[in-house]
């Protein structure tokens, strides 16, 4: 059987606000094989990111607060690690990579000053062996001329360049986890492309596990293997990927594949959008948070929570939490 290389258990997060303390992750649980790529998805502002930031404890203190029953990475507990104690892992056990590596690299370094810093920090090889491996991990991510990338500053290089240099960086230790968060936002479809390719090639070559934080299913449904869908914090839906695209149990994941623009030789079939629009974390409706929104929609959905519970059997299995299940 393959080893979990990331596991979450019970995982909630507060944030302090002006109107007071409002929950944006509510009590989620998942875990990723070695080797597999998981897809979390929902609308803007559901709590994906947020899930990310807890997950390796880049959320501050002062505004947010984070519990959980464990986070472990390949067996090993982090959550309860100091800021030092989490330093030594992130790069090396788990990375991330970034909506934004614009603002994610630091302009006043080369990239090839920045990713080699990485590698130094957490392996007991010399400058020169720094330098190889970074060089290398440009050369693996798609750069034909490695040493131009290493001498760049970030904003002599274009977005789509930008982010294979964050994938570089990301991944020079061979880390046993990587969180892409958005990492396809903003660019053209070949780059898309070829950023997508590269984080299959870590999942493939090197039994990476991947968690893809996107609003972009077809994203989703293009490099993973199995999907969450959130909603206000809450995981309704987790399933197979294939399953979901081919019957999705709830409404809310339902509508978000109807979304998907279909495009073939026939014209093609109008785009059915999800009525009405997300709720503010701080005036979340009572029971299912997605009843106000939902056609399925009956008493029991607007004062009980619905529970996630299991639905099928074998590669179909899943867990929904809906009391009308499609």
């Amino acid at each position: 059987m393959t080893a979990e290389a990331l596991k979450v258990s019970k995982l909630s997060v507060w944030l302090k606000t002006e109107s007071g303390r409002i929950k944006v992750v509510d009590n989620i649980s998942f875990s990723i094989k070695a080797g597999e790529s998981v897809g979390l998805v929902g609308e803007s502002g559901c709590g994906k990111t947020m899930t990310a930031y807890a997950i390796l404890g880049l959320l501050p203190a002062a505004q947010a607060t984070v519990q959980c029953a464990a986070i472990k990475v390949c067996g090993k507990e982090i959550s309860t690690l100091s800021a030092a104690q989490r330093r030594r892992i992130l790069g090396r056990d788990i990375a991330m990579v970034f909506q934004q590596p614009g603002t994610a690299l630091d302009p006043v370094f080369t990239i090839g000053q920045q990713v080699t810093a990485v590698h130094r920090r957490h392996t007991s090889g010399n400058r020169r062996a720094a330098r190889h491996a970074t060089l290398d991990s440009l050369r693996q991510v798609g750069f034909h001329q490695p040493e131009k990338i290493f001498s760049a500053y970030p904003h002599q290089l274009s977005g789509g360049m930008r982010q294979l240099a964050m994938i570089a960086m990301a991944t020079v230790c061979r880390p046993a986890v990587v969180i892409a968060d958005e990492p396809t936002t903003a660019l053209d479809s070949s780059t898309r492309a070829l950023i997508l390719q590269q984080i299959e090639r870590l999942r493939t070559d090197y039994q990476t596990a991947v968690l893809m934080v996107s609003h972009d299913l077809s994203v989703i449904r293009r490099s993973c293997q199995k999907v969450m869908v959130m909603y206000c914090g809450r995981v309704l839906e987790s399933t197979n990927c294939k399953k979901l695209f081919a019957h999705a149990r709830h409404p809310y994941s339902a509508g978000l594949v109807a979304c998907i623009p279909q495009i073939g030789p026939s014209r093609p079939s109008e785009i059915k959008a999800i009525p009405g629009q997300l709720p503010s974390p701080s005036a979340l409706p009572n029971g299912c948070h997605f009843a106000p929104r939902c056609s399925y929609s009956e008493p029991q959905c607007e004062h009980s929570t619905p529970q996630l519970v299991h639905q099928g059997s074998g590669d179909g299995a899943g867990i929904v939490a809906c009391f009308r299940p499609l």
